[in-house]
């Protein structure tokens, strides 16, 4: 791959020799540094885009110019058989006041920046195919809906549904107009489902909009939007002797109830809808303000303007990927008419993930995921304790790579360990950039001169910090963030803005201090993980440069490991831990690290005086960690095992569980990888044969709540002690004792 570094003017104060260096062992093509690639310089990119190679340019400003030199150029390569790549070195570090003080800090960033963006892409995804025919809804008072439907009719097939008073109806019918109170509305692009409730006396098809009831009604109670402000009205019924033989006013009429589909959905309603942080692609909520003064109006005439373009051009077949992969063998969330972890239907903001049991009826297991209402925030892939759920958009491993990457390549150029900061692709970027340019309020000045008066004095991101853009913050959770300490981070930071929704927050806060909780537990001191949560480039800066005094020395973190990030989220985990533990500085490591609720580690608490060994629970674990003995009355636990989902606690008839939160520390963290007795019993002899068939417990206990029983008086209850075999053959030999219960 040939890279095309440019320093911006002069204003990235790139070292080329050490940088050179840094970047020796690979074949990135990289050969000068240049000042001005996108003007005096430009015929450098065209010979490189020339060569065929692969091209890297360090340069987002600019990717629209190169993008179009490479379509100008002849003999160039067009970009659909070889993608141009860039990357940011200018905002996420290269614009930063450590970095004029020590240009030789900068380096090993802009070396794993760079070595990161060299890596292969990621595998392609499947893709969810959504059909609109530009069959669209608008929702509002009749004023809004009208005035909306003038910019689209031309466009797309549009209806209108008054749900709110304002305004007066077009005397020209030339939509179809309904009125009512809209009681569902769900469904994705191309294929929403809207049902309405008409109450009102005029029925909308049959008014001819003569305006005869308009005159004839004595309190005014009957607007130009043609509805009856059923409070005003006396009940005088003059209004139905003006319509006459039209019929469009019954105030005996029962509400009706409507149901049609439509592609595409506007709703200008002052609420929404559809209230939900991530509504489905197609669906638009423009909350329009009364009045054109003001900033709220200002604000809604601008919203309705950018959704107003983007319903015109939502006519055709899309794609988006599919983000998720789904296995229900190992879903932890019901079992047996049972429900136990229910942390991805909880997350979720676009209400995409539903039970199997509620909707196919009890005695289905695991959830279903609807992929065209997915957008691909990977919240539920983070808080699934089992792996079920897994992030393809990329897949953890090829991120995994990306990141050991980026981190290997830091620390072979530097004497410290770098900070990885995830953030989104959308605002997370978008304040990381914003810090960048408020940093180069002084990159201009130069040596002995001042920025501009007002300019903020912000320091930009620190050399030491590494951004990593993701599709969604959320999409990379515990796995990845303890393989990226173990493979040399200092420390993970996770940027959120305005974008994330509430619930988002607490779920990656909540898994960062179980990250924290274990790292701490094992002896790691410092601050591994942090949560940065803000809305300004003044507020990041704060945030980035106060974390920097909290990270762990470089002594007090383990040596880098050298294991690679797996599709599997427990396999991940596992090769961390396990790094982790024998890597612990502790003198005496205690005999566990207590976890919070959150844990996906723990164990399981039994009272052996409830238990009965029924074994019910093993039938419920879905992660393999509860076993029986196939030759005596045992039950085994395997706590590598266990996701503390809670349905062998809520299966069990007798309470007798109770989960433990905690990573297990015994003979080095081996124990817990090893099948343990929790609870054995002796076994129950059958009396005809001797052969051993139940525990002594619980054949008594069958026995005491069915024994006093009239259906098990006799040859029916000494049955009950009776192995299979041997009551089936005491059935037989003996028919007149024969009752229904033993059949």
């Amino acid at each position: 791959m040939k890279t095309l570094i440019c320093n911006c003017n002069q204003t990235i104060p790139i070292d080329g020799p050490a940088l050179q260096k840094a970047l020796a062992d690979s074949s990135d093509g990289l050969e000068t540094v240049h000042q001005l690639l996108c003007r005096q310089q430009a015929p450098e990119f065209q010979r490189a885009a020339k060569s065929g190679e692969e091209l890297l340019v360090a340069c987002t400003q600019e990717q629209r110019l190169f993008l179009e030199l490479n379509e100008q150029t002849e003999g160039a390569r067009p970009v659909a058989e070889r993608p141009i790549r860039f990357v940011n070195l200018r905002e996420s570090g290269g614009w930063s006041a450590a970095a004029r003080a020590q240009p030789a800090a900068l380096v090993p960033k802009l070396a794993a920046l760079i070595k990161a963006a060299q890596r292969p892409q990621a595998d392609p995804v499947t893709s969810v195919s959504y059909r609109s025919g530009g069959r669209c809804l608008v929702i509002g008072s009749a004023a809004n809906a009208q005035a909306a439907a003038a910019l689209l009719a031309d466009r797309l097939d549009v209806s209108l549904l008054v749900t709110e008073a304002g305004g007066e109806l077009a005397q020209m019918r030339t939509l179809p107009v309904a009125a009512g109170r809209v009681t569902r509305l769900g469904g994705w692009l191309g294929s929403f489902e809207v049902e309405w409730e008409s109450a009102n006396p005029i029925d909308l098809d049959l008014c001819t909009r003569c305006n005869a009831c308009v005159t004839a009604c004595p309190e005014s109670a009957i607007s130009l939007a043609y509805q009856i402000d059923l409070s005003r009205c006396t009940n005088h019924r003059d209004c139905v002797a003006a319509c006459g033989a039209v019929g469009a006013i019954s105030f005996e009429r029962a509400p009706q109830v409507h149901k049609e589909r439509y592609d595409l959905v506007l709703d200008l309603g002052s609420e929404p809808q559809i209230a939900l942080h991530a509504p489905p692609q197609g669906y638009w909520h423009v909350p329009l303000q009364g009045g054109t003064q003001g900033a709220a109006a200002q604000a809604g005439a601008a919203a309705l303007t950018r959704a107003v373009i983007e319903l015109r051009d939502a006519v055709g077949e899309f794609e988006k990927p599919k983000f998720f992969d789904y296995r229900q063998s190992v879903c932890a969330h019901s079992r047996n008419e049972r429900d136990g972890c229910t942390a991805c239907i909880e997350v979720c903001s676009a209400q995409a993930i539903t039970s199997l049991a509620k909707v196919d009826g009890p005695g289905r297991g695991g959830i279903r995921v609807e992929p065209h209402l997915c957008v691909g925030c990977g919240a539920c892939t983070t808080v699934c304790p089992s792996g079920a759920l897994s992030y393809r958009y990329p897949a953890p491993a090829h991120q995994g790579e990306t990141i050991r990457t980026l981190v290997g390549a830091y620390r072979r150029a530097a004497s410290d360990a770098p900070v990885l900061l995830l953030h989104s692709q959308g605002a997370g970027q978008q304040l990381v950039e914003a810090l960048g340019r408020a940093a180069a309020g002084t990159k201009h000045a130069g040596p002995g001169r001042t920025a501009p008066a007002g300019t903020p004095a912000l320091r930009g991101v620190p050399p030491r910090v590494l951004p990593l853009a993701l599709w969604h913050t959320a999409s990379v959770g515990l796995d990845l963030w303890l393989a990226a300490v173990a493979q040399g981070a200092a420390a993970v930071w996770v940027l959120m803005s305005e974008e994330e929704a509430p619930d988002y927050r607490r779920a990656v806060s909540a898994q960062l201090a179980l990250a924290e909780e274990l790292l701490q537990g094992l002896g790691f001191s410092g601050t591994h993980f942090r949560l940065i949560d803000v809305r300004d480039a003044a507020a990041l800066d704060a945030a980035l440069h106060a974390g920097l005094a909290e990270l762990p020395a470089l002594s007090a973190l383990p040596p880098q490991a050298s294991f690679a990030v797996q599709n599997d989220k427990r396999a991940t985990l596992e090769l961390a831990i396990d790094h982790f533990i024998e890597r612990s500085p502790l003198a005496e490591a205690p005999a566990a690290v207590p976890l919070g609720a959150a844990s996906p580690f723990g164990s399981l608490a039994i009272d052996t005086d409830k238990c009965t060994l029924c074994l019910s629970c093993v039938g419920a674990c879905p992660a393999g960690a509860l076993g029986d003995n196939p030759e005596r009355p045992q039950l085994k636990f395997t706590e590598k095992n266990c996701v503390q989902c809670g349905l062998c606690v809520g299966t069990c008839p007798e309470q007798a569980l109770t989960l433990e939160p905690r990573l297990w520390l015994a003979d080095g963290g081996k124990a817990r990888k090893a099948p343990r007795v929790l609870h054995e019993m002796a076994p129950y002899a059958c009396v005809k044969c001797g052969k051993p068939f139940g525990t002594l417990r619980a054949i008594e206990a069958i026995i005491a709540r069915l024994g006093a029983h009239p259906a098990f008086a006799g040859a029916a209850g000494e049955r009950l002690k009776m192995c299979g075999d041997c009551r089936v053959v005491d059935i037989y030999t003996n028919p007149q004792e024969v009752r229904i219960t033993d059949l």
